[in-house]
């Protein structure tokens, strides 16, 4: 797995300086069960032929092309209390089958947490990724689809978590299995970190980081370290969200025939968003992804037959419908181009180097 806009259900005190996924913290020292529910409804289009019923390419959000679909239905069960507290997310739907953990598909996140001393917990168990601008629910961000770069961060993650929070800091430190996974496929453990600081009311900002070596057991090391800076504004009228993605990985760089170079990347996002009314927004997203020896997105032959990444840009406009704090509607269009060499998209049988999507969708948190 991931600034965040978050929904009114939202099980963090500053709304603007943690992510729902990046940590959940205790409001009261009253002991409370807290039952929540979450359902989003699509439909999709994009030029990019593919056989009917599969995925479409970084498939997460909005995933089936040219049809209904159903993106989440979830429900959580959250439990606060003095001493310790708890939380288990289920959810069913297309973002659960195209982008979870095949084994636990159905877990979104399911952790328990003690209490070490006044502002200091101790969780542990699957947890929303600490990663990221974006969040992968439509309800958390500005925009329904996600960015490329969010889809290629991880999504969830297992482990422990050490979480203290201050006024207006939260520090989050987790030893996890890996990158995007539940169950270890190496006898190696990896390191994160999230920092959120509220300046104010209306500005938060956050680094997040993974560091670990998720190569198989006996192969060649390759040590990731992946970064993230974010910062969200929400006033009155405006929205703004703005983030970046920096990554590593060591004897992974495909134009070096000796495979002893690192290998780099890096991804951004701006989106804005206007409220015309109390009901109704106008939005617009900007996006960047540069991965060139592919090694966290899918490969390409070029025409030398070396497997390549590649590189894009994207631009993403919509309107919103509010007709409560916990439901919309949105309509959005987007445009993803790539080099004019990679040509990673099929349109009626021709290769090309554009897709352009639609997208609508009907969401309700309960």
């Amino acid at each position: 797995m991931k600034l965040k806009f978050l929904p009114a259900t939202t099980l963090l005190s500053l709304a603007l300086a943690t992510l729902p996924q990046k940590g959940f913290t205790q409001t009261s020292t009253e002991p409370a069960m807290k039952l929540s529910g979450y359902v989003d409804g699509y439909y999709a289009a994009f030029s990019d032929s593919m056989a009917h019923g599969n995925f479409q390419k970084w498939p997460s959000v909005n995933s089936r092309g040219n049809q209904f679909g159903l993106n989440t239905m979830l429900f959580t069960a959250q439990y606060d209390g003095d001493k310790y507290r708890g939380i288990v997310t289920m959810h069913f739907g297309d973002i659960a089958k195209s982008t979870w953990d095949a084994t636990y598909n159905a877990i979104m996140e399911a952790h328990a947490g003690i209490r070490l001393r006044k502002g200091l917990w101790l969780d542990a168990g699957f947890f929303r990724t600490h990663v990221g601008t974006e969040g992968v629910l439509p309800k958390e961000n500005i925009t329904s689809s996600v960015a490329v770069g969010t889809f290629h961060e991880p999504y969830y993650e297992s482990g422990v978590r050490l979480n203290y929070k201050h006024k207006k800091l939260e520090v989050n430190l987790f030893v996890l299995n890996g990158y995007n996974i539940y169950i270890e496929n190496n006898k190696k453990k990896s390191l994160g970190l999230l920092v959120n600081y509220a300046l104010n009311d209306k500005v938060a900002l956050g680094y997040s980081n993974y560091i670990g070596d998720d190569a198989p057991d006996g192969s060649v090391a390759q040590m990731r370290v992946y970064q993230n800076l974010f910062m969200n504004y929400d006033g009155k009228r405006w929205k703004l969200q703005v983030g970046g993605d920096y990554g590593t990985q060591q004897h992974s760089d495909m134009r070096d025939t000796n495979n002893i170079k690192t290998a780099t990347m890096f991804s951004g996002l701006i989106t804005a968003k206007y409220k015309i009314k109390k009901v109704h927004g106008v939005y617009s997203r900007f996006e960047i992804f540069q991965d060139p020896s592919g090694f966290l997105c899918t490969k390409y032959p070029d025409n030398m037959g070396r497997q390549l990444g590649y590189s894009l840009w994207g631009v993403t406009v919509g309107g919103e419908y509010k007709p409560t704090d916990n439901s919309y509607i949105r309509i959005e269009g987007r445009q993803i181009q790539t080099k004019k060499d990679e040509l990673i998209f099929v349109t009626n049988g021709k290769a090309t180097n554009t897709r352009m999507e639609m997208h609508l969708n009907v969401g309700i948190s309960f």
